[in-house]
């Protein structure tokens, strides 16, 4: 393995401790709690009793006996969380922060959760194609090896590929998981890979946005350049009626994106590169938390 620049360990060590007190204040202790009883193995086979859920019934077992009859199942142990990483060129946008950036810290504080209880946690790096995959591992070491990779990650194209990516993270991951997408879902034809993946693994799409995606500013005549396809178009920003055509056709985009998640049955959370992520994170994990505890 090459040598890590003095400068990435630099990157990877601020975000260590930006994200220290992170963990402890989006989690405080529950991180299992968040993610209560998605690692779950099968235990047995029993009789039916009187409050079980009906959604546990085998179907197969209770028609050859005769009577009804439940799956069983036993938390693990330990969980393990995939993170999936969309660094291509769309990424790369945004202000103060690059949505790219924006995803690398999130990712870093749960990658730090989960060595903080002991969990498993792997990453898979991606632009047009999966391009860096590091296998789950425990323990800060692990974590900061992930943190490490993140940082010094460099796609070899801007173009992004979601699809391939989400179907590399279904025939990857052969154990329930928990994985986490973090894109900013610019992409077209992931939405059945996600439901594939979703069916076996608990899915949790975390969205990146910047305002100016969704509220252009009036700065008069402007080129803006496609980050991934390197396609420039002039744009009078000044006028009222195409600001408004872009505003909308955003606003369609995420509605679309919101209404596939929900089909998908995957939790998501939308954060944006110009606010503070951290109490966004904090409401949407409490909320799931109480959720998973009903």
């Amino acid at each position: 393995m090459p040598a890590i620049s003095p400068t990435i360990l630099k990157q990877v060590k601020a975000i260590e401790l930006r994200s220290r007190g992170l963990v402890t204040a989006l989690f405080a202790g529950e991180y299992r709690s968040v993610f209560r009883g998605q690692g779950i193995e099968f235990a047995e086979v029993r009789q039916y009793e009187h409050g079980d859920d009906f959604r546990a019934i085998d179907w197969n077992v209770s028609a050859r006996l005769g009577t009804p009859y439940v799956k069983s199942y036993t938390e693990e142990r330990e969980l393990t969380l995939m993170l999936l990483v969309d660094q291509s060129g769309s990424q790369h946008f945004g202000h103060p922060r690059s949505k790219s950036a924006l995803a690398i810290e999130v990712a870093s504080v749960l990658a730090l959760a989960a060595a903080s209880t002991n969990d498993r946690t792997g990453a898979l790096l991606f632009a047009e194609q999966v391009e860096r995959v590091i296998p789950p591992g425990k323990g800060r070491r692990h974590a900061l090896r992930v943190i490490r990779d993140l940082v010094a990650f460099s796609p070899a194209s801007r173009r992004t590929n979601l699809t391939a990516a989400l179907h590399y993270a279904t025939q990857l991951l052969r154990h329930r998981s928990i994985v986490v997408v973090l894109s900013d879902f610019l992409a077209e034809g992931w939405e059945q890979p996600l439901r594939q993946l979703a069916v076996r693994h608990d899915v949790v799409a975390i969205a990146l946005e910047d305002p100016r995606e969704h509220d252009l500013p009036d700065a008069g005549w402007m080129e803006l350049e496609d980050a991934e396809t390197g396609q420039r178009r002039l744009v009078d920003t000044g006028a009222r009626g195409v600001r408004g055509r872009l505003r909308a056709l955003a606003e369609k985009q995420r509605e679309e994106r919101n209404r596939a998640f929900a089909a998908a049955g995957v939790d998501h959370v939308v954060l944006g590169t110009a606010t503070d992520y951290a109490p966004i994170l904090r409401q949407a994990f409490a909320q799931r938390a109480r959720r998973m505890h009903r």
